[in-house]
C-alpha cells in the first residue's frame, strides 16, 4: 500500500483532484465526508455538538445547520477548537480503520485531508508522500464565493484559519497549481498519477529486495 496525502487550502480544488485520482485507480479516503457522517443525528458526536453549541443549530429536518456551525466556529478560535476536539478523534479513528483494511494490498490510498499539515497527518497516518493542490488566494476566494454562496470576507477568514500557503508548499512532495480549466487540471492529475505509480513501483521493488 502506498499512502498519498492530498491537501490544499479552501478553494484550491483539492477534492476535485482527489476525485480524479480515484478515477485513475486510487482508493480515496475523504476526511470531510467522514466528518459529515460523524455529525449525523444518529451519531454520538451530534449530541456532543448540540450540547456544546446549543439546539439552535439543529434545523427543521433534525440535522445540524452545518453552514451556521461553520460560520460560528470560524469566527471564534475557542469554539473551533472545541468542535475539533469532538470531531477530529472520530475522523482519525475511521481513517486508521480504513488504512488498516487496505494495508495488506498494493493499492494507492489517497487521503483527502484539508488539515493534513496542521494536524501532523503525515506522521500520524504514515503518509508516504504529500500532494499539495495550490491556487493563488484571490482565485481560491473567487471560487468559494461562486460555489458555496460565501462572502469574500468569510472565504478569507476560512483561509486564514488554515496553515499558510508557504508552509503547506514546504510540506509538499508534489504540487499541482490549479489555475486553469478542468481539462488542464485533469492533465496535471495524469502527470501526478504517473508520479504516484512510480513511487508505488519503487516501493514494491524495495520491499521485494529485502
Amino acid at each position: 500500500m502506498l499512502v498519498v496525502g492530498c491537501t490544499g487550502g479552501i478553494g484550491s480544488g483539492k477534492s476535485t483532484v482527489a476525485a480524479l485520482l480515484g478515477e485513475r485507480g486510487a482508493v480515496v479516503v475523504d476526511a470531510d465526508a467522514i466528518a459529515r457522517a460523524a455529525l449525523e443525528p444518529s451519531e454520538p458526536a451530534f449530541d456532543a455538538v448540540v450540547e456544546r453549541f446549543g439546539p439552535g443549530l439543529v434545523g427543521e429536518d433534525g440535522r445540524l445547520d452545518r453552514a451556521g456551525l461553520a460560520e460560528l466556529v470560524f469566527c471564534d478560535p475557542m469554539a473551533r477548537a472545541d468542535l475539533e476536539a469532538i470531531v477530529h478523534p472520530l475522523v482519525r479513528r475511521v481513517i486508521a480503520e480504513r488504512l488498516d483494511a487496505e494495508r495488506s494490498g498494493e493499492r494507492v490510498v489517497v487521503l483527502d485531508v484539508p488539515l493534513l499539515v496542521e494536524t501532523g497527518g503525515r506522521q500520524r497516518y504514515g503518509v508516504d508522500a504529500v500532494l499539495v493542490v495550490d491556487a493563488p488566494e484571490e482565485l481560491a476566494v473567487a471560487r468559494v464565493v461562486s460555489t458555496r454562496r460565501m462572502t469574500p470576507d468569510a472565504a478569507r477568514a476560512r483561509a486564514a484559519a488554515q496553515v499558510s500557503r508557504g508552509e503547506r508548499l514546504r510540506a509538499a512532495d508534489y504540487v499541482i497549481v490549479n489555475i486553469g480549466s478542468l481539462d488542464e487540471l485533469a492533465q496535471m492529475v495524469d502527470a501526478a498519477w504517473r508520479w504516484i505509480e512510480r513511487l508505488r513501483l519503487e516501493r514494491a521493488g524495495a520491499a521485494g529486495a529485502t
